[in-house]
């Protein structure tokens, strides 16, 4: 998000890993029975964003005048309404300024192209089930210069018709990660054929951050957002 402030991270986040009744389940870390390369569970919709928060977003007595000025700055920049989980995490402030840093430095100052980032977060979003990061992240996404036709293949994953190599590539890693904990050798070096040493790295903390954010958002039934016009300076980089 480059002109959000100096703090401000990605505009995202949230959700749950919503298996489908007729799919396989997520794949469990360490287990040879299950192969990571199965297709990703169907959303069917996220369930908890139609339920009542358990920690709701603060108001300026619960988060401070400082808290409260960052929240507006943020939602100002992504060209939402007050974003709800900014308003939730801002009731600790500490850990609130903390992530804003680290987030920020995965998007938008990452090493990582902006249309590679936003394909990643929305794998991870639909892999999760996650309305919030869903909502947010088709928006920017198209902005990031993702088509309405690749938006849609996001669904089916990396085994799609029609991605090249390095979107493939992305895709793959990003599904294994999610469903697996873990990428294979091969997965590995047709990664890295992509990807230099420290974009490798940055794109194995952006899946995390993102399957974290969705993890954190579900659980504490963070509403989606209403978004507004997006400013300029989160489009296409």
């Amino acid at each position: 998000m480059t002109g959000s402030p100096p703090d401000a991270p990605d505009p995202a986040a949230a959700g749950d890993p919503g298996a489908s009744p007729d799919g396989p389940g997520p794949a469990v870390a360490g287990d040879p029975g299950t192969s990571p390369h199965v297709p990703g569970p169907a959303v069917t919709g996220d369930p908890a964003a139609a339920l009542p928060p358990r920690i709701p977003p603060g108001g300026v007595r619960a988060i401070g005048v400082r808290g409260a000025v960052t929240v507006r700055a943020l939602g100002l920049a992504m060209g939402t309404a007050r974003p709800n989980l900014f308003a939730t995490v801002a009731r600790h402030p500490r850990l609130f300024r903390g992530w804003l840093r680290f987030a920020a430095r995965l998007m938008p100052r990452g090493r990582l192209r902006r249309r590679d980032t936003e394909l990643v977060i929305l794998r991870v979003a639909h892999l999760r089930g996650s309305t919030y990061e869903l909502e947010h992240h088709e928006r920017l996404g198209r902005h990031a210069g993702l088509t309405e036709d690749e938006l849609l293949r996001v669904v089916a994953g990396p085994a799609a018709p029609g991605w090249n190599d390095r979107d493939r590539a992305l895709l793959l890693a990003a599904e294994d990660l999610v469903l697996a904990g873990d990428l294979d050798d091969d997965t590995w070096s047709l990664l890295r054929s992509h990807l230099d040493e420290a974009e490798a790295i940055e794109l194995l903390f952006l899946v995390g951050h993102y399957d974290l954010l969705a993890t954190v958002i579900r659980t504490l039934r963070i509403a989606p957002d209403h978004p507004g016009p997006l400013p300029r300076a989160l489009r296409r980089r």
